[in-house]
């Protein structure tokens, strides 16, 4: 073996290279965008009109007031103040902190009862047509249905279950309605998975006369994963968004949605403040759909490239 080729073995290819130098352009152009908004933000305050901008008798973009638009640092310097000017108040940021980890917590249970869902869904469309041609209308149909009256309707169904000492939590209500968001793109993505193999793949399978199972185990499923993460990734914001909303709906304490409405009615004395649980639903829902690259580097080898359903 000459020396050459055993060069030629030794370095990576050049895919390999370029990975890490598109992470970081994805994280630069991701602080970019971060960095452009907030200068948007300060230079509407400063140009903008009093009155904001009025198309006919319609404000399309609102008063640049410090009500209604505080400063970036303003907002900033907020988050480190503490909640209240009673003794021992912890900071804005703290507070923040613990109603998004109890918001996660209930959407990642409701994330996972939709991915289990939406798998099964698509399992059962895929096996046979029939119920694809019966069931996928629905699903579409099923997220046209406005979430802020249907979270109470699911709480009143919940609170009459009791079945010997169980009984309905109120954040079982939350965490089903987050459920209700994450399944939708969970079902169609897997479905187009796991439809994915080529025919080919699909009639070596039976002429070895393998069964059903074996193949959606060996064939069907590791096609689905370039389908499934963007899926998975995004019914885990959705679950997120589902969450919040359901706070706010059934009120519910101690999530991100409560302190919301809450620190919004503060908003005309303290109006940074208002702002607070805003960046934390915004970083939750970053960190829930950033959770699932995770799961994508270990299904790296089957992640040749990433299809959206």
């Amino acid at each position: 073996m000459t020396a050459s080729v055993l060069a030629d073995r030794a370095v990576p290819p050049p895919s390999l290279h370029r990975r890490p130098r598109r992470r970081s352009r994805a994280w630069l152009w991701g602080i970019v965008g971060l960095v452009s908004v907030a200068v948007l933000w300060e230079v509407y305050k400063l140009i903008a009109p009093a009155d904001g901008v009025v198309v006919g008798d319609l404000r399309v973009l609102p008063r640049p007031t410090d009500l209604a638009m505080p400063h970036v640092w303003d907002m900033a310097t907020r988050l480190l103040e503490p909640v209240t000017s009673a003794p021992g108040a912890r900071p804005l940021w703290v507070e923040v902190l613990l109603a998004a980890l109890v918001t996660l917590g209930i959407a990642a249970a409701g994330w996972v009862v939709g991915v289990v869902v939406g798998i099964g869904l698509a399992m059962l469309m895929q096996r046979w047509r029939l119920a694809e041609w019966g069931l996928l209308p629905w699903i579409v149909l099923s997220q046209t249905v406005p979430l802020i009256a249907f979270a109470p309707i699911v709480k009143s169904w919940g609170s009459r279950i009791q079945v010997g000492a169980f009984e309905w939590q109120d954040w079982m209500s939350v965490a089903l309605i987050a459920s209700y968001l994450a399944f939708f793109p969970v079902a169609i993505g897997a479905l187009r998975g796991l439809q994915a193999p080529d025919r080919l793949h699909l009639e070596l399978m039976h002429t070895y006369a393998v069964g059903h199972w074996s193949t959606l185990r060996h064939l069907r499923f590791p096609a689905a994963v370039p389908y499934l993460i963007p899926a998975l990734r995004l019914g885990a914001a959705n679950a997120v968004v589902g969450a919040v909303v359901a706070e706010v709906s059934t009120g519910l304490q101690g999530g991100i949605g409560r302190i919301l409405i809450q620190y919004a009615g503060q908003a005309s004395g303290d109006p940074a403040k208002a702002w607070g649980p805003i960046f934390g639903a915004i970083v939750l829902g970053l960190v829930a759909a950033g959770s699932v690259a995770i799961l994508g580097l270990i299904l790296k080898d089957y992640r040749r490239v990433e299809v959206s359903a």
